[in-house]
């Protein structure tokens, strides 16, 4: 079973008239900007029937750019007993057609986001550092990739772990 991709304008023609919009991004993404009425159902916690649509005909997901909800669209029409449609575009479609989202700049940037700020940041340093102190700093940088490509290859990142932890990312998800 796969999910039909709507417009922004018919997918706003459509929640307009009632259907629920589901956002199944993360809690730290949908905390720094979402749509107003979206609800926010993160994939990562989803199980078949898992959303409840209330009176709602018909369920519209969103992500931030698509990508997860056309991987995902199997699983997510399993997930409600209406029609469902995946908003085209996700949610930067929608922030390009000028419609209104909800942003709170004081929310920490996405957690995926600052992974990839503070690996790319060490290798950077470790490169730099390797080049005018000495060579043993470039042990940080492969030690940084070693550990890309560990997350990559288990979907663990020790690095995400650790950053999940700090102040002011746990205040962002409770």
């Amino acid at each position: 079973m796969s999910l039909r991709a709507l417009s922004v304008q018919d997918a706003k023609r459509l929640i307009d008239a009632g259907a629920l919009l589901v956002d199944i991004r993360e809690p730290d993404e949908f905390a720094r900007e979402h749509i107003p009425q979206a609800r926010s159902q993160p994939l990562s916690v989803l199980t078949s029937a898992d959303v409840n649509v209330g009176d709602a005909s018909a369920v519209v997901f969103h992500c931030r750019s698509g990508m997860r909800t056309r991987a995902h669209a199997d699983r997510l029409a399993h997930a409600v007993p209406c029609e469902a449609f995946i908003l085209e575009g996700g949610l930067d479609a929608w922030k390009k057609a000028g419609l209104p989202i909800s942003t709170d700049r004081n929310a920490p940037l996405e957690l995926m986001r600052q992974v990839q700020l503070a690996a790319g940041s060490a290798v950077v340093l470790g490169v730099a550092l390797g080049a005018t102190l000495s060579p043993w700093f470039y042990a940080l940088s492969a030690f940084v990739g070693a550990g890309l490509i560990f997350a990559g290859a288990t979907g663990f990142c020790g690095l995400a772990r650790l950053l999940q932890r700090m102040p002011w990312n746990r205040r962002a998800v409770n």
